[in-house]
């Protein structure tokens, strides 16, 4: 079956950085592009990045172009959210998507606090 596994949250003071990771299993993963989306208490969750199947970005939320870049390695079935000059607004639980057929697969998620 399909699973996502995201990792690499946690505290970071603003201005610093941080790289998330989401590995993946049960689907052909060269094929298909991924989502990072984050979800901040009280606020919608919110698409943040997209990269193609072929690794290039697809996407990316204009809050966070020129901070963030998006990243994988085939040869792992994972992706990459490489985080930079973090804000506090950038504070959310990240979650990484897959659409496989009709059906859309998410992670758990983890946990980013951008705090001094």
């Amino acid at each position: 079956q399909v699973q996502l596994v995201e990792s690499g949250g946690g505290l970071v003071q603003p201005g610093g950085s941080l790289k998330l990771t989401c590995a993946t299993s049960g689907f052909t993963f060269s094929s298909y592009p991924l989502d990072w989306y984050r979800q901040a208490p009280g606020n919608e969750r919110e698409l943040v990045a997209t990269i193609a199947s072929y690794g290039g970005p697809l996407y990316l939320t204009d809050s966070v172009t020129g901070r963030f870049t998006v990243s994988r390695d085939n040869a792992k079935n994972t992706i990459y959210l490489h985080m930079t000059d973090v804000r506090l607004e950038d504070t959310a639980v990240y979650m990484c998507r897959v659409v496989v057929g009709t059906r859309d697969y998410w992670g758990q998620g983890t946990q980013v606090t951008v705090s001094s």
